[in-house]
């Protein structure tokens, strides 16, 4: 019996028993970016060091989508996190997209999301963040 391969969509995604992302950390100042770099956008050093990031955030602004690209289903909520000072634009997931569902400041925890699978059955995988505690109602 075969076991299905799974494959990050992003490079910054990594997989298994305790999924996170990883970033590039430039040494000169701290500042950190997802996918390759050449320099630094802050300060033009070269030199970069990767950091795991925390899996878990807190949820600093939100915006529900009505509208998308043909077979997209909407609504959903994208989000921009702060995860540990690293900032993350992602879904926000296993919650109603609808304000009174949903603050400012929320924890959140970074989950896979499957996107799709292959003809060979390797499965594409993505990520969201879902709420770690139950909004106000």
């Amino acid at each position: 019996m075969e076991t299905a391969t799974q494959i990050p969509l992003v490079d910054y995604l990594v997989l298994g028993d305790e999924p996170h992302l990883v970033a590039n950390e430039c040494i000169q100042c701290g500042a950190r970016f997802f996918d390759r770099r050449n320099a630094c956008a802050s300060c033009s050093g070269t030199d970069f060091v990767q950091v795991s990031l925390s899996p878990t955030g807190t949820l600093r602004t939100f915006t529900i989508v009505a509208q998308a690209a043909p077979g997209v289903p909407v609504p959903f909520v994208a989000g921009i996190f702060d995860c540990d000072g690293t900032t993350v634009r992602a879904n926000l997931v296993n919650v109603a997209p609808d304000p009174r569902s949903i603050r400012f400041g929320m924890a959140a925890r970074l989950v896979p999301v499957p996107i799709g699978t292959d003809s060979h059955g390797t499965d594409a995988v993505g990520f969201a963040f879902e709420p770690l505690e139950e909004a106000h109602k």
